[in-house]
């Protein structure tokens, strides 16, 4: 499983027209966003951005608002020209730039998307409506998966945990409209409001495609129920990160015998991987409920059951009586949001999800300094170097496996800023049409595209995401980070201006070394250097790395963010491993620079303080308590005040740099510290 860290690096926007000499006189962004009525020591992150917090309200279109909205309001406006001159351009059909024109078009175009409402799903509707046998459900069902509708199970295509040279065909749980299983049967008092809402909102869209009250709130309960059957059989968001257990390779044949009621060589088929002579379950329990739910339900329930899952898939995509219902339920009653966002940053979402690629490849020409991608090149050499040190020195660990550790470490494959080589999307057409025809042909290609892997070379130079998108990960398969462009921007404040405590931790603790750490957390550490699942550490070590892991799930535990609602410190327990490695590393990185070694204040601040304060500044931002709990509920991050907080409060270099005293919040018992790497 692959693993992947939201990331969120920038700083004020209001900053934008601001001079360096502007910035001393008036304090710099890591100043001016303090507030000195909270100690320090009692909450570090209110402290490191209460100001900023306070003159930041979340704007009402807005789920949560912090540095990675920042950033995007800056990168939103550079693929907002890009998209427009691509729009005008006129350019020649199959270009890559009459596709992201036409695509951005077809979304903006609203006279056209409310003139057609349903018209542009009607194939798939009449093809559901015509459904008279388990045959022709499976057929559906299959159209549907290649659409990127959510029915029934996932299916894909990936590198295979125990041969990374080579492509597998994965299959894995799914089929709930709501996020996960415990939206199904957590019992506070926020959760059962949304699942009463729930099955209005299904009520609600099956109206619009036509039914009567009365009908409509019948198929909304059966389906309702048939996903309960469903999420009954799905495993817990922390169950779903232990790599061997999610593993279970099998002949096609025997994934008939474990779900005899559904012809899964039939699917198989007709996805397009026919060749194939084995498949990845990953959850076997499931696939087998699924097929006693082919036989619990009737045609007829799952004739309605695919109807919702596909109106639920595209109801961003049609005219505004869907748009604006699914917006009620996703929006309000899930996150807590009043107002949608301007329908340009919408539709420039869809289309980066489409062909982002094709936009990376105007943005990085445009916006990208070959300078600022060198700087960072070499702050991940550092970085590598710092860990390298760090796992020499362990106490913990034995000579045999710090060798395969370190031989690990100096294998990670480092990609900075953007490709080398380029996504061909020849194959995929777009055109000025429908909004929601363009989206289901880009789900196609994708889906295409992914099965299409099977049996040939593994792609080691593709990346999983934009040079655009803030964001990083760690590639297990691959053992590789790869750090887009967009995640060293900062707002208002150009590289060449940011000093070495600022990028070190902002950008080299909360990204760099994040991802870094990734491959040796409590799932990462189970790939060996060339990306196969294999043990690769000694029983004791082992046994040593369980207990002081331990240590954080408990920590993490004890953490209340709403209410009674509680981290799950095991579900989190791999990035939490990350966000404190990722702090340990930077820091030792950080000591080897002249600032740190010079001691001299910057604006008040000790080169150490700027540290700290640099990374809480990476995670900068609020949340609404509705996102606040879907969060805890379905990822596996904590909240940013805890990514803060929690970390630093193991970390004893902080607690000199700030004075941290024992009779204080932040303050935890030596014995209680986590210390890994």
């Amino acid at each position: 499983m692959k693993t992947f860290k939201l990331l969120f690096i920038v700083l004020l926007l209001s900053m934008a027209g601001n001079s360096y000499s502007q910035q001393k006189q008036n304090g710099d962004f890591l100043t001016r966003a303090i507030d000195k009525s909270v100690d320090p020591g009692v909450d570090f992150f209110k402290y490191a951005t209460g100001t900023w917090m306070k003159n930041n309200p979340i704007p009402e279109s807005e789920r949560a608002w912090g540095i990675g909205n920042l950033v995007q309001e800056e990168t939103y406006s550079r693929v907002r020209n890009i998209l427009q001159e691509a729009q005008k351009s006129k350019s020649p059909i199959g270009s890559n730039e009459q596709k992201i024109g036409d695509f951005y078009f077809s979304g903006m175009d609203t006279v056209n998307i409310e003139k057609q409402g349903i018209a542009p799903l009607k194939p798939e509707l009449e093809k559901i409506d015509q459904i008279k046998s388990k045959e022709d459900l499976i057929n559906v069902i299959t159209l549907l998966k290649r659409e990127g509708v959510g029915v029934m199970f996932g299916i894909g295509v990936g590198q295979d945990d125990k041969n990374s040279e080579q492509y597998a065909l994965f299959m894995y749980q799914g089929g709930l409209g709501l996020p996960n299983r415990e939206y199904y049967f957590r019992k506070d008092a926020r959760t059962e409001n949304i699942r009463k809402e729930y099955k209005k909102h299904i009520a609600k869209m099956l109206q619009l495609l036509g039914e009567n009250e009365i009908n409509a709130e019948k198929n909304s309960d059966e389906i309702y129920h048939m996903e309960v059957f469903l999420a009954d059989s799905s495993r817990k968001l922390e169950d779903l990160r232990d790599p061997y257990k999610n593993y279970n390779k099998m002949t096609p044949a025997h994934l008939q015998e474990i779900s005899p009621r559904i012809d899964w060589k039939e699917i198989i088929n007709q996805v397009g991987a026919s060749k194939t002579d084995s498949v990845v379950v990953g959850q076997p329990e499931f696939y087998k409920q699924l097929s006693n739910a082919m036989e619990k339900f009737s045609l007829n329930q799952w004739k309605e059951y695919l109807k919702w899952q596909l109106i639920n898939s595209l109801a961003d995509r049609l005219s505004s009586p869907f748009a604006k219902e699914n917006f009620h339920f996703r929006g309000t009653v899930m996150t807590g949001v009043k107002v949608e966002r301007p329908r340009w940053k919408r539709i420039q979402d869809a289309t980066e999800r489409a062909m982002g690629e094709l936009i990376g490849h105007v943005y990085v020409k445009k916006y990208y300094s070959l300078k600022t991608k060198k700087r960072y090149e070499k702050v991940v050499d550092n970085m590598i170097a710092a860990f390298a040190a760090r796992i020499k020195k362990l106490d913990w660990m034995s000579d045999q496996t710090k060798e395969k550790a370190l031989y690990k470490l100096f294998h990670i494959t480092k990609k900075v800023g953007y490709p080398d080589k380029w996504k061909d999307f020849s194959k995929l057409s777009v055109d000025r049409k429908s909004y929601a025809r363009n989206t289901i042909d880009s789900r196609i290609f994708w889906f295409d595209r992914s099965i299409n892997k099977l049996g040939k070379p593994v792609d080691r130079l593709e990346w999983d995401m934009t040079p655009q998108t803030y964001n990083a990960y760690y590639n297990p398969s691959n053992n590789e980070i790869v750090l887009p462009a967009a995640m060293f921007i900062v707002p208002g404040v150009l590289d060449s201006q940011l000093d070495d405590a600022v990028v070190y931790s902002y950008a080299g603790a909360s990204t760099i070394g994040h991802e870094m750490t990734h491959g040796f957390d409590d799932e990462g550490r189970q790939y060996d250097a060339k990306g196969n699942l294999k043990d690769w550490w000694t029983k004791a070590d082992e046994e040593k790395f369980k207990a002081k892991t331990q240590l954080m799930v408990e920590q993490f535990d004890n953490y209340v963010v709403l209410d009674s609602m509680h981290i799950n410190g095991k579900a989190t327990l791999g990035e939490n491993i990350a966000d404190l490695g990722g702090l340990v590393i930077g820091y030792d990185a950080f000591k080897k620079t002249e600032e740190y070694k010079s001691g001299k204040p910057i604006n008040g601040l000790t080169p150490s303080q700027r540290f700290w304060l640099g990374y809480a500044y990476s995670w900068l931002g609020h949340t609404r308590p509705q996102a606040l709990a879907q969060q805890v509920m379905t990822d596996v991050h904590s909240p940013n005040f805890l990514r803060v907080n929690g970390p630093l409060s193991d970390i004893p270099a902080f607690y000199k740099a700030f004075d941290v005293k024992e009779s204080q919040s932040m303050w935890r018992p030596e014995n209680k510290r986590v210390k890994v790497w």
